[in-house]
């Protein structure tokens, strides 16, 4: 149950996990490709950019109420998650089966705290040394918007091709690396529905997607996100359903290790 505990509590906060392996090259440039048009439904890339990017993020804080189903090859579980964001400082998120606070975490864009009950273990440390630990790249940003249905890059940044797949815009990313990405959106609100990403040598594919967009203030926010996972260990799924959501209240980010708990040191 601890590896279970500890695995789902960075794929809900920091939204990769040993078995997932997220992986996110940056890219350089910022050339957006055209593609020829093969549907007269299908619009340029720089235009889906620009729609994308219409849709406000506008918030000061989130409060998450969330279930959480995990499956895997060996077991499911049901448990519940509550995530406080206030946007581009800090997330806290707490774990809970049966009620009971089973992992804590804390991130901020300069740092990374955890812990969890059942070992009476904690970690403090760095997105640096996280990322050289769960082998990809991570930061703050990234784990923000993968919860609030944004995509994990700056798309403005990228090169793409664009085209029209099942009634929803593609966008390509066509960075020179092993690792390819692609970007969904709703032809109509070109809201996020699926960002994927894969790496074909390392035979590793993650793909996260987003539905029922509900707006708070005007700004969209998903009520539930499936990630799903496959590598040669097996398959990965998890769902985060959020019932529900407020925005813009007052909230408080209360995080301490309680005594007795044992560090892990990450080399």
């Amino acid at each position: 149950m601890n590896r279970f505990i500890t695995r789902l509590l960075f794929v809900c906060i920091i939204c990769v996990s040993s078995s997932l392996l997220l992986v996110s090259c940056k890219v350089k440039g910022k050339v957006v490709e055209q593609s020829k048009k093969e549907d007269s439904n299908s619009i340029s890339a720089e235009r889906i950019l620009k729609n994308y990017y219409a849709n406000k993020s506008d918030f000061k804080t989130l409060y998450i109420k969330s279930n959480v189903k995990y499956n895997d090859e060996k077991q499911s579980q049901n448990l519940t998650a509550e995530i406080k964001i206030k946007k581009d400082e800090q997330i806290l998120v707490s774990i809970r089966f049966l009620g009971i606070t089973m992992a804590k975490a804390l991130i901020t864009p300069a740092s990374v705290s955890y812990y969890e009950k059942l070992n009476g273990t904690y970690f403090e440390g760095d997105f640096s040394s996280l990322s050289k630990w769960l082998g990809t790249d991570l930061d703050f940003n990234k784990v923000q918007n993968i919860l609030i249905g944004q995509a994990i890059d700056d798309l403005t940044k990228g090169k793409y091709k664009d085209s029209l797949v099942d009634q929803s815009y593609r966008l390509e990313d066509l960075s020179k690396s092993n690792t390819k990405k692609y970007f969904f959106f709703n032809k109509d609100s070109f809201l996020l529905n699926k960002q994927e990403i894969t790496q074909t040598a390392e035979n590793r594919k993650i793909e996260v997607l987003y539905s029922d967009y509900k707006k708070y203030n005007e700004s969209p926010i998903p009520s539930d996100i499936a990630i799903n996972a496959e590598q040669d260990k097996g398959k990965t799924e998890i769902n985060l359903g959020y019932n529900t959501i407020t925005i813009n209240e007052e909230l408080n980010f209360p995080y301490s290790v309680p005594n007795g708990y044992k560090r892990i040191l990450i080399k």
